[in-house]
């Protein structure tokens, strides 16, 4: 399969070519690493519409989802605008206890030739090597392994560490319930797991699962949040930062993305490893060429 030879460079271990071996330090200060560049990343939301065909949706919140295009025509378009990686999630797949889109899968990976990450209805083994074998170069798993922890373990270990990235849909809560507190706003807040798209509380603490998945073999992790889904008014720097500061996993930030100063924001705030869009690259409200250019005037470090 052309797309094989992908998962022997994974994007989280590559060297800037401009930067070369700079060291930095994360946000908590601790040991300093090679500085990687940061990695900026569309996403598209994919549903069945009305006729039973793939297609991307856009929404807020995890909800109210709005015919945004073609998942084969999008992804052919983030392949020549630069994109670092692409990420396809299947946003019902769980909800509705099915197995991913794959055929659409292997239609979107013919278009692309930067890594891509595949999301939504993958529970087991088989489902990871299924989703690999139709052209993915990462599988992104949520419920399943919050259902079944050991699934991290045994993917790492069938495919490698690289292949697998655990997908957070988190939320705030200001109560008792959780382990891990911040303050925000002025109140002190935790994140909560959830699943099924954001449609169920699980009860666990976001920093205790992302420790849980790292130990167990997690390559990368996607953190999103469903406070700041769809409305472009910035990452959710408190939940980046919270697991960042208790990670040396690469974290991905999803959800809230308005421009580049939230990219930057993001990137030197929270200490994000990658930076992920979707409605502001859909509607062409700024091309990856420019944020990637406003993120290198300041000293980001980024693929041009």
């Amino acid at each position: 399969m052309s797309h094989v030879w992908r998962r022997l460079a994974p994007s989280n271990q590559l060297r800037s070519r401009r930067w070369g071996a700079e060291t930095d330090k994360r946000v908590s200060g601790e040991s300093p690493a090679v500085t990687l560049t940061k990695r900026i990343i569309p996403c598209i939301d994919v549903d069945t519409d009305e006729d039973g065909d793939a297609a991307v949706y856009t929404g807020v919140n995890f909800e109210d989802l709005e015919f945004t295009g073609d998942p084969v025509e999008m992804a052919r378009k983030y392949n020549a605008a630069g994109a670092d990686e692409f990420v396809f999630l299947d946003i019902t797949a769980s909800a509705e206890g099915r197995e991913t889109m794959l055929d659409t899968v292997e239609r979107v990976a013919d278009e692309v030739f930067i890594p891509l990450t595949v999301g939504g209805g993958i529970r087991t083994r088989a489902d990871i090597k299924e989703t690999l074998r139709a052209g993915a170069d990462k599988v992104s798993i949520n419920s399943g392994a919050i259902a079944r922890p050991e699934l991290i373990e045994a993917g790492a270990a069938a495919f490698g560490s690289q292949c697998i990235v655990i997908s957070v849909d988190a939320r705030r809560r200001f109560d008792e319930r959780g382990d891990h507190y911040v303050e925000v706003d002025g109140e002190s807040c935790w994140f909560e797991c959830t699943v099924k798209g954001g449609r169920e509380g699980t009860g666990l603490d976001v920093v205790e699962w992302v420790n849980e998945a790292e130990r167990r073999g997690a390559g990368e992790l996607f953190v999103n949040s469903i406070d700041a889904d769809g409305t472009k008014d910035g990452y959710d720097v408190p939940l980046t930062r919270a697991v960042c500061e208790n990670v040396s996993t690469p974290v991905i930030a999803s959800s809230g993305c308005g421009g580049p100063e939230d990219m930057h924001e993001v990137f030197t705030e929270a200490g994000a490893d990658a930076g992920l869009a979707a409605s502001i690259f859909h509607f062409d409200e700024f091309g990856i060429g420019e944020v990637k250019e406003y993120l290198d005037e300041r000293d980001v470090p980024v693929r041009l």
